[in-house]
């Protein structure tokens, strides 16, 4: 299909073949049929995709202090991976279509085939020809509204959630700060609602525009006049609310709208403007109230409304952004907001470039409402995009997911081991297409089955959401495929004994990434113990740091939590120190009435094992970021050997203390393990036996916090 894309390293913008997206639970297939460019946001996007690296930081400082704390606990080589993978990406563009669903996954079986709907949310409702939408930013059109005005709905429901937060009566008198698209929007909800309005701006054509959209009086900031005919127009009181729908770099916005309020009058912000808030004189003397309006409405950034598809009650949450969305579309159909005069273009899809070149300034036309157009295409329907056409080697290799840490730690090492990439898979399409052509892949697709029903490919590396790690495993080796599949194997028993069946039922190798035991000093120290003959005990401490609940790994159903998705790495490190099998575990974690805190995620774990050793894992998600993520210690005959973030290490023996300098987690020495395997057709680096202890014993860990006692494993 076609999409609109960025390159966000380059700022090159252009329009591109890429597979059509996926959909899965409470998701929504949509062709579409037209799509709106909003010039104000867009603008700033791409303008960001164009700066220089230097220009990138200066506008995300936030980001900037990422990397410089990432330094710290990863070293400078291993960051400046991550920032070229973060940077070498494509950004897909737009976020306010309207199509026909061509199929739908939705838990209330709303919408069906064929159904008329507009869309929303950045990264979903894209300038493409297939979207894929979570249900909650989907909306049924009624008859009497056309596809070119439904795709105004997003811009509508930001719009109409920035009216309902100055709560405006019959009568009140508002001024509109900022007449562009979103302005001339918000001055047709607020003649609806029965205010007179006043609209400032820069610009005469959307002046003139906006007497047009129904204000009553508009004029430019410019003008000398200004404070006079504010005064006449509110008879000296000033008014009631400002909205702000300007997007601007200055304080302007902010200081004008508090010396044009009345006294306990209401700011409303809801473009981006700078926001220093002077105290003195109008904004304290005139005790006035500032608002944020948050996009489209309640729900808005909230992963269990949008991406789960968990409504809030309609009683106690009466306007979603969803039905914020089917608001503006209702007074659409009634005829109360008009969009004819708020089109100025529209462009054919494979023109986008003429349509970004009027928004970026390229080309001096007045414009306000661009809509990109979708005539039916035939490439739409396909989820497999050839990308180029390189040799197979030995090892063939489809990659289902890929991630940041996908293209950070294994699709490279897989490359320099010689196998060669055949298919890569994303739920979207431009994901998939630009990690094809960034590592060389033959193809880029958005459905697994390309890649499973592929003779050609003999090997799958699964490095999606968790709870999907299972199935797609079970898939491949019943395929005939080896799997190496990302931490954790499975999400619960059931899913385990599954996965335990279907490979034993198959001839293929599997290989989990745990990839800890692999480091080279990880393989130094226990080298140090060998023929050791006496149990050992073994200390480590994780710093993990905090993660919020709406994190997707916290997530039970997705994620799992960090002690099956993250602790399970140090219980198989555990099992490799010790060559021998865990039989025992018990754990106990902090008890708090904080909501914002996971209680599991500051745990204290104690596991057995069969030769006598023992495990204490420290886990703690309460600590602070400047002390090292992980300590490692392992106790016995005498020695201690210490591993300091897998950085640097020291071991202790004779009462001499010897330095180790010997870099790195282990990822690359996994990969290349596990295709020498491959190759030379020797067994996995792992046992199945214990990577099936290790998930069981974070099952059991579970249980224990459940039950307080220990529990057999």
């Amino acid at each position: 299909m076609k999409q609109v894309i960025q390159n966000f390293k380059t700022g090159e913008l252009y329009v591109d073949e890429v597979p059509n997206p996926s959909i899965s639970e409470n998701m929504v297939l949509v062709e579409n049929k037209f799509s709106l460019i909003s010039a104000g946001t867009e603008r700033g996007t791409v303008k960001v995709g164009k700066a220089s690296l230097i220009g990138k930081a200066k506008q995300r400082p936030d980001l900037v202090a990422q990397v410089l704390q990432n330094i710290k606990k990863e070293g400078l080589k291993a960051t400046i991976d991550k920032v070229k993978t973060k940077l070498d990406s494509l950004k897909a563009l737009g976020y306010s279509t309207s199509g026909v669903v061509a199929a739908s996954m939705d838990s209330n079986s709303k919408f069906k085939p064929g159904d008329r709907v507009a869309c929303a949310g950045q990264d979903y409702a894209s300038h493409a020809e297939v979207v894929a939408i979570p249900q909650n930013l989907v909306v049924k059109i009624p008859d009497n509204v056309s596809f070119e005005e439904a795709s105004f709905t997003t811009l509508g429901a930001i719009a109409l959630q920035g009216v309902r937060q100055a709560e405006p009566r019959l009568g009140d008198k508002v001024c509109v700060i900022g007449l562009g698209l979103l302005g001339q929007l918000t001055v047709q909800l607020l003649k609806a609602n029965g205010c007179r309005v006043f609209g400032v701006d820069l610009s005469k054509n959307l002046i003139d525009l906006a007497i047009k959209s129904g204000a009553d009086g508009a004029m430019l900031r410019s003008d000398s006049n200004l404070n006079t005919a504010i005064d006449n127009f509110t008879e000296g009181h000033g008014f009631d609310s400002v909205i702000i729908t300007a997007a601007a770099p200055s304080n302007d916005p902010i200081e004008l709208s508090a010396v044009i309020s009345r006294k306990k009058g209401k700011v409303i912000v809801v473009g981006a403007v700078k926001m220093d808030i002077p105290r003195d004189p109008d904004f304290y003397r005139k005790e006035l109230e500032l608002k944020m309006s948050c996009s489209y409405g309640p729900g808005r950034y909230d992963t269990v409304y949008e991406e789960d598809g968990v409504d809030y009650p309609f009683a106690y949450v009466r306007y979603t952004e969803q039905r914020n969305m089917e608001t503006f579309l209702d007074l659409i159909s009634q005829g109360t907001v008009k969009l004819k005069d708020l089109i100025t273009h529209t462009f054919d899809i494979s023109e986008a470039e003429k349509a970004y070149d009027i928004v970026l300034g390229k080309v001096d036309e007045p414009h306000i409402g661009i809509l990109l157009a979708y005539p039916e295409s035939e490439t739409k329907k396909t989820s497999l995009v050839s990308v180029q056409s390189n040799a197979v080697s030995t090892v063939n290799i489809g990659f289902i997911g890929a991630g940041s840490f996908a293209q950070s730690y294994l699709i490279p090492y897989t490359k320099r081991e010689g196998a060669s990439l055949d298919t890569v898979v994303t739920t979207k399409g431009i994901t998939a297409k630009n990690v094809a052509t960034k590592f060389g892949f033959n193809n880029a697709s958005s459905e697994a089955q390309d890649i499973l029903n592929n003779p050609k490919i003999n090997t799958v590396f699964i490095a999606t959401p968790h709870n999907s790690h299972a199935s797609y495993t079970m898939e491949a080796l019943k395929a005939g495929k080896n799997v190496f599949v990302e931490k954790p194997l499975a999400m619960n028993y059931d899913e385990l004994e599954e996965v335990k069946k279907v490979y034993q039922e198959s001839n293929q190798k599997l290989m989990v990434g745990f990839n800890r035991r692999f480091s080279p000093i990880a393989e130094k120290i226990k080298s140090e113990f060998v023929n050791n003959g006496e149990p050992k005990v073994i200390n480590i401490r994780v710093n993990a740091g905090f993660l919020p609940k709406d994190h997707w790994t916290q997530n039970k159903n997705v994620g799992g939590g960090r002690i099956i998705g993250e602790m399970c790495h140090f219980i198989d490190l555990m099992q490799y120190f010790t060559d021998s099998k865990p039989v025992k575990v018990y754990a106990a974690s902090i008890k708090t009435d904080n909501q914002s805190l996971t209680s599991e995620d500051n745990i204290s774990i104690t596991v057995s094992f069969s030769d006598g050793s023992i495990g204490n894992l420290l886990y703690l998600g309460n600590g602070d970021k400047s002390l090292p993520k992980e300590l490692i210690e392992v106790f016995s005959g005498g020695k201690v050997g210490r591993i300091h973030d897998f950085r640097k290490g020291d071991f202790h023996k004779g009462n001499k203390l010897a330095k180790l300098k010997l870099d790195g987690k282990g990822h690359k020495q996994e990969v290349a393990a596990f295709l020498k395997s491959l190759k030379e057709n020797t067994e996995a680096p792992i046992s199945f036996e214990s990577i099936y202890l290790t998930t069981v014993t974070t099952f059991k860990v579970l249980d224990s916090l459940a039950t307080g006692l220990p529990q057999d494993i």
